[in-house]
């Protein structure tokens, strides 16, 4: 039997960033990867602390954002690499309602950090109205955050290539096929309504679609340009476009009225010509609260979820996760409204 104290089943960001706190504290581990991508690994790796729609912000975020780039900086120093893009937010404003509207905001406490109260006009993109620009917002380079942490895995011998086979599971004992353990945390995203120990779990699939398109003319590299949704360059003479957002069309194929929305919200924008190369989906796991689900299981001790992280995985996922790893731990109670027992 290989004993390890925490298996970690799930491979988007919940499962990694728990990693990564196994890490710092020199836990052993294995996480499970059945190799599919994940809604995480499909994500536009966005990272900010405003609500774009409304000119507000959110609960911890200022917190969120720092833990994230403290952590980020752990991780390049064992992987080696920096996955933060520093390629601030742009917004495209509507109308003068909505300039007016971002500076009233801005002169807020919880917001001023974030909403800057100058004005910029891009190049090559229809902003009549401007844009603003949101302060400490950036990108994860996804892919390479990805790759980088699934090698330095490989190479410590924490990864198990293959799918979780709850059968095999046996909780009275802590052992799961020729593993013994301690801890197991359960970081499924929608896989966890396959999971006969929280499958009842209150989470709900949202259906998000990205294009990745060719563009004609080139835009600014240095920013995410933001209107109805997201883009930016990924390389390659590519640009990523989305995401949509989508609780009724649950099926397991694309969309193709989803990537109609994303090509008119583009053009609305955009006015040269371009061509959609790439088209992908996924399934965030949200929470009717927009709060992440976390907690032990009701009578097996050593079982634990970590799921709901909704459109901020990122930011969910890395500052809840030294949460969940300090109730492990250290009995250290979780905020009440995380805890899977707020419902």
């Amino acid at each position: 039997m290989k004993n390890v104290e925490y298996i970690i089943v799930g491979d988007g960001y919940a499962g990694l960033f728990l990693a990564h706190q196994l890490i710092k504290n020199n836990k052993s581990f294995v996480i499970f990867s059945e190799g599919r991508k994940s809604a995480s690994q499909v994500s536009a790796g966005i990272i900010n602390p405003v609500v774009l729609k409304k000119f507000t912000t959110f609960w911890k975020a200022q917190e969120q954002i720092n833990f994230l780039k403290e952590s980020l900086k752990e991780i390049e120093s064992y992987t080696g690499e920096n996955y933060l893009i520093e390629a601030p937010i742009h917004r495209i404003f509507h109308d003068e309602n909505e300039q007016n509207l971002w500076l009233k905001k801005s002169g807020n406490e919880e917001l001023s950090a974030f909403l800057d109260k100058k004005f910029e006009r891009l190049e090559r993109v229809k902003n009549d109205f401007q844009t603003g620009k949101v302060n400490q917002s950036a990108r994860l380079n996804v892919s390479g955050f990805f790759r980088g942490l699934f090698s330095y895995f490989e190479k410590k011998d924490h990864l198990a290539a293959e799918k979780f086979d709850y059968t095999q599971l046996n909780p009275s004992e802590s052992t799961y096929k020729d593993f013994t353990f301690k801890h197991i945390i359960f970081c499924e995203g929608m896989g966890v309504k396959e999971n006969p120990y929280f499958s009842e779990i209150m989470v709900n699939p949202n259906k998000g679609h990205h294009i990745k398109v060719k563009l004609s003319q080139p835009i600014p590299e240095n920013i995410t340009i933001k209107k109805k949704h997201f883009l930016f360059p990924t390389g390659n003479g590519l640009y990523f476009y989305g995401g949509t957002y989508d609780r009724e069309q649950l099926h397991q194929h694309i969309d193709e009225s989803a990537v109609e929305q994303l090509v008119k919200g583009l053009s609305e924008f955009y006015p040269y010509d371009f061509e959609v190369e790439e088209v992908h989906f996924g399934f965030r796991p949200t929470v009717k609260d927009r709060r992440p689900i976390i907690g032990r299981h009701q009578t097996l001790d050593n079982l634990y979820v970590f799921n709901g992280l909704g459109a901020r995985g990122i930011l969910n996922g890395c500052y809840f996760a030294r949460d969940l790893f300090r109730l492990i731990e250290e009995g250290i109670p979780l905020h009440e409204e995380v805890s899977m027992n707020r419902f």
